[in-house]
């Protein structure tokens, strides 16, 4: 007499090994430096790069320091928020664990750390974007040793990635004049050999499954609080900005050649300098009031480098597009985030998987006088 089938496939069905395989939520994985750093830094016990003290975190969760070097939330957190994925927890998490990487990913960014390996060298420790990338490549054994490889393989696949780093290349390497970069290169030679080694680093990524990728371009880095108050007028420092603009339009356009040779791969440029460009300029516009120095400052003197208890807070947070000399505030991120979703079209891939924001900003426990 003749079998059914049907019984089998039933508990094939009921054991979670139907012919879908595995079933795995979408989620996020992370490659950056301190603008989506969430707390790797905080357990590179040797970093000189780390908002482990009061007031970082302030606006987030509890108010403690989380390892965000913001007073809030990161761009890449309110992206995912908005597009309803999971946040990914920092790699360094001593709770992370095979099944908190199926269900939110890892966030690998490092505050100090670049495209290139010798950037941001005296903060001491840092991760770059290729030790970044050899960190997901354990990850991705620890997965694999988890639920299989054909399962391991569908899920990296249908993850997405975003890698959001270079303005330490510039501000932290070679504009600094201490690192043989600013002296073996030119401007547009500098910004080719950054272009080469990111193309590198997209292609290893892509290898190991990145197929939705997102890199960050960056925005005036010339007019962070720090560039200005090291300015001989206290204004932005338009070299700085150039740069900027030459290293968008040259990952921009090799993001379109990425996308259009490697198979499945939708690989998109998030350019936000106008947006950001326009609020620095502007400020009132949308609803800033102060958009050239820190919210978290000592006062008059400057450059504050870091906030620590010691600092004074400004009265408003949300008015501040800057939270310390090298920050944007929870604010300015939110607006950016918006603006990239706008213009890349973003939607949600699980409306029903979206942490709450940060909470409205409190009065300044120490606000100015």
């Amino acid at each position: 007499m003749k079998l059914s089938s049907r019984p089998l496939i039933i508990i094939l069905i009921l054991l979670g090994i139907a012919t879908d395989g595995y079933h795995c939520k979408v989620v996020q994985f992370i490659f950056g430096d301190s603008l989506s750093d969430v707390g790797n830094n905080r357990y590179l016990t040797r970093s000189l790069a780390n908002a482990n003290l009061p007031w970082y975190g302030i606006d987030f969760g509890n108010g403690m320091p989380n390892g965000r070097f913001t007073n809030g939330r990161t761009v890449a957190d309110i992206i995912g928020d908005k597009m309803g994925l999971p946040r990914p927890p920092a790699f360094l998490d001593p709770s992370l664990t095979e099944d908190v990487i199926l269900e939110n990913g890892v966030n690998y960014a490092s505050g100090g750390g670049g495209i290139l390996n010798e950037t941001g060298g005296y903060f001491i420790q840092r991760f770059s974007l290729y030790k970044q990338i050899d960190l997901f490549r354990g990850t991705q054994d620890l997965i694999k040793s988890k639920i299989g490889n054909e399962a391991a393989e569908k899920f990296f696949q249908e993850a997405r990635y975003v890698v959001a780093l270079g303005s330490n290349d510039f501000i932290n390497n070679y504009l600094t004049g201490v690192y043989s970069d600013s002296w073996k290169y030119n401007d547009a030679t500098f910004i080719d050999y950054l272009m080469e080694t990111l193309e590198d680093q997209l292609k290893m990524l892509h290898g190991m499954g990145a197929r939705q990728l997102m890199v960050f371009g960056l925005g005036p880095m010339g007019c962070i609080p720090l560039q200005r108050v090291l300015s001989t007028s206290g204004g932005c420092q338009e070299k700085t900005n150039k740069l900027a603009v030459s290293f968008n339009v040259a990952a921009s356009k090799l993001l379109d050649k990425m996308s259009s040779t490697l198979a499945n791969a939708s690989y998109t440029f998030g350019d936000n300098y106008d947006v950001v460009n326009d609020v620095i300029t502007n400020p009132s516009k949308f609803g800033f009031e102060n958009s050239d120095s820190p919210c978290c400052s000592f006062g008059r003197i400057r450059p504050a480098l870091t906030c620590v208890p010691a600092s004074t807070l400004c009265k408003d947070r949300s008015k501040y597009v800057f939270w310390d000399e090298y920050h944007p505030s929870d604010a300015a991120n939110e607006l950016v985030a918006n603006e990239l979703m706008k213009k890349l079209g973003f939607l949600q891939v699980d409306p029903t998987n979206s942490p709450s924001p940060a909470p409205a900003s409190e009065p300044s426990p120490d606000p100015e006088g």
